[in-house]
């Protein structure tokens, strides 16, 4: 059975799809903001009407997806939008697991998830290599973010001074591994905000190597992606290796909504 729509219906369509996209606009001006904003502050931000805002607002607090930040001061993320986050948030590791699987396929070597915890990269997820000498390591594990590939990629997520009291908890909750060069490592740094490649050059450990890349996912929180290898196949492939990782930062970063 073929349906058409009347021109009517389209309009209303039309319609429809402007408020969702104003709503949205609403939301990211509030994104990142945990002191809110006032009507006047949004509508300034999205330029919209404050009278349009103020409608939209009205909508979305009826839905709890905002919340008034204090009383007379204006708007903040709501409870009903963190609940639908932290399902998405719980559901994460799930969604990105092909994709990481897919990369394994492409370079052949092992590729390991990590997020941020304290001072340390914590692996969530991980895809053993197809060699038979390979590059693994437990999920749950920690390591230090200043002298491996994913967290030194999650450390060129921050500011300079956020990075640096990262740094100091990482060298605080890995003693065994002190920091050796710290100039070198924030020059590393500096290298990696420009070109979003970090690597380990068997610093963390004898033997084995890895580049890795970070985004920051739609909650904040800085999310890595890394290839380690055994150092002989790391130096004949790093370049390979490296412009892998590059392209699959590009869909991770689409794929987290993120610019």
């Amino acid at each position: 059975m073929n349906v058409r729509m009347t021109d009517e219906d389209e309009k209303g369509v039309g319609l429809g799809v402007q408020v969702i996209a104003r709503a949205a606009s609403v939301l990211r001006a509030l994104e990142g903001k945990p002191d809110g904003l006032s009507l006047g502050q949004i509508a300034r931000e999205i330029g919209l009407a404050r009278s349009t805002v103020q409608r939209i607002v009205a909508a979305l607090v009826t839905e709890d997806f905002v919340t008034e930040a204090q009383p007379g001061r204006g708007v903040r993320i709501g409870p009903g939008l963190a609940r639908i986050a932290a399902s998405l948030s719980s559901n994460f590791t799930e969604i990105l697991h092909p994709y990481l699987v897919a990369l394994r396929d492409e370079v052949g070597e092992t590729v390991d998830l990590s997020i941020l915890s304290g001072g340390s990269a914590v692996f969530i997820d991980q895809i053993p290599g197809k060699q038979r000498l390979v590059a693994l390591s437990g999920i749950g594990e920690r390591f230090p973010l200043h002298c491996t590939a994913n967290g030194k990629a999650i450390l060129s997520c921050f500011a300079k001074e956020d990075a640096a009291t990262l740094i100091e908890k990482s060298a605080a909750e890995h003693p065994e591994h002190p920091i050796k060069d710290r100039a070198k490592l924030l020059r590393e740094l500096d290298a990696t905000r420009r070109k979003h490649l970090a690597f380990d050059p068997a610093e963390h450990g004898i033997g084995i190597s890895a580049v890795g890349i970070a985004v920051v996912d739609p909650f904040g929180r800085p999310v890595a992606v890394s290839i380690p290898a055994p150092n002989h196949r790391f130096n004949e492939q790093r370049e390979a290796l490296a412009r892998a990782l590059l392209s699959f930062r590009e869909k991770l970063r689409t794929f987290v909504g993120r610019r």
